[in-house]
């Protein structure tokens, strides 16, 4: 079996975390999760904590505060990479991310480096969302695709697989990215590594308990980052041909 690690990171999600971690372990009882939570006031983490004692599938990773979506999944990767996981899943806590989804990308994780669960490829959707929230998802992504001259599809999705040799390569202490944008950081690192992705089609629920993390500052960062390494690209692409035609 492949020694495969579930990445939930967490902030006040006690009420959804058990759910959520027992539709993974239902789902895919040969995975294990590691719960990483940032210093939760409303106790997640000493029910995970709990939680671990009774169960050798389910690890805790305590942080002193709350640092961001990015942070939280990177010390997610380097305990897993310290301790010989093949693959690396990322999963929210508030079952956005269905469960059951999580064979179909593990199934293709020999594939690709990169296995994103996508709502914007053939068979995906969303389910709860209102409007304003799948223009600014599908906005979003076609504004990376356009920057960065890439083709995938739901590069802002945050359900996914990585092969751990793929993650070692990436120089993953240069990452500083946070929300949507950790998660185009990282495809985009993949690709320019000369890694491949693949986009298997979820469907995704909105959360029907505690609060999005998504803010302004988020989508700020996001914008203006993605921006400067199109340009950046793009001034690459063009020295690249100027050397061609010298």
């Amino acid at each position: 079996m492949t020694r495969t690690l579930v990445i939930i990171p967490t902030y006040n999600e006690r009420d959804s975390l058990p759910r959520q971690l027992d539709a993974v372990l239902d789902a895919a009882p040969e995975v294990e999760v590691l719960v990483v939570d940032d210093g939760s006031p409303d106790g997640t983490g000493d029910w995970a904590q709990e939680r671990a004692g009774r169960d050798p599938r389910v690890h805790v990773l305590r942080r002193t505060a709350k640092e961001g979506l990015g942070a939280a999944y990177l010390a997610g990767f380097a305990w897993g990479l310290d301790r010989g996981y093949e693959l690396l899943c990322e999963m929210d806590a508030d079952g956005s991310h269905r469960a059951q989804d999580l064979p179909a990308l593990l199934a293709r994780a020999g594939d690709a480096d990169l296995v994103i669960g996508s709502r914007w490829v053939a068979g995906g959707e969303v389910v709860n969302w209102p409007r304003h929230r799948r223009v600014l998802s599908t906005g979003a992504n076609t504004y990376v695709r356009l920057a960065l001259g890439i083709a995938v599809r739901d590069a802002t999705a945050g359900f996914r697989v990585y092969r751990a040799a793929a993650l070692r390569g990436l120089g993953l202490s240069e990452v500083e990215s946070q929300g949507y944008c950790f998660q185009v950081d990282m495809v985009w690192r993949i690709l320019r590594a000369g890694g491949t992705v693949v986009e298997v089609p979820i469907t995704f629920v909105e959360r029907a308990a505690g609060q999005s993390k998504m803010s302004g500052a988020i989508i700020r960062e996001a914008l203006v980052k993605v921006t400067l390494w199109g340009i950046a690209h793009r001034v690459r692409q063009a020295a690249s041909l100027l050397r061609r035609r010298a």
